[in-house]
């Protein structure tokens, strides 16, 4: 059974924004290395990774919320729907044999923190998370200083700057 890498970002990007293509790319390169990928199922990266990984012979499973009026991409192989934002979050998470945070906003913060939380906190095994930009290293940073001051554990985010480097590391720690 492929493995399902759950991709975090940002609603905004549309087609020919860098990362709308970035985004496309990842679920190319995802559904290439013979993993399905899991989004929110709505437009921005959770379209482009969506398409990317459908058009490389994977499976694009999209975690759908009725809150915002929008429509599902249209590259979803399976909706799930759920009843609340926070019912949506933890089937994401539950869905993920590891994670892909991109570029977004609050909502993308929650979702890569209740990840780091569940790992932090041993509500869950060990799974591979990455962050991918010099976008998330001031965040990354400042919660890893605080991991240290606290004597908790580091290193359990990753921050890539490229695409390739961080699909290797995901294959690697999932071997």
């Amino acid at each position: 059974m492929k493995k399902i890498i759950t991709v975090f970002g940002s609603s905004f990007p549309r087609p020919g924004d860098e990362e709308y293509n970035t985004a496309y790319e990842l679920g190319k390169l995802l559904g290439q290395n013979n993993f399905d990928v899991c989004s929110g199922g709505f437009q921005g990266i959770m379209d482009a990774v969506s398409k990317g990984v459908t058009e490389a012979g994977g499976r694009a499973i999209g975690v759908t919320v009725n809150l915002y009026n929008a429509k599902p991409s249209l590259y979803l192989s399976e909706e799930i729907r759920c009843e609340s934002l926070f019912e949506r979050i933890e089937k994401l998470i539950n869905t993920g044999d590891g994670y892909v945070i991109l570029p977004g906003g609050t909502g993308t913060l929650v979702e890569l923190s209740v990840v780091w939380e569940y790992i932090n906190k041993k509500m869950m095994s060990k799974k591979p998370v990455v962050c991918i930009g010099e976008y998330w290293n001031p965040i990354i940073e400042t919660i890893e200083n605080r991991m240290k001051l606290e004597g908790r554990e580091t290193g359990l985010v990753k921050i890539f700057n490229g695409i390739a480097e961080a699909v290797e590391f995901i294959k690697e720690s999932l071997n």
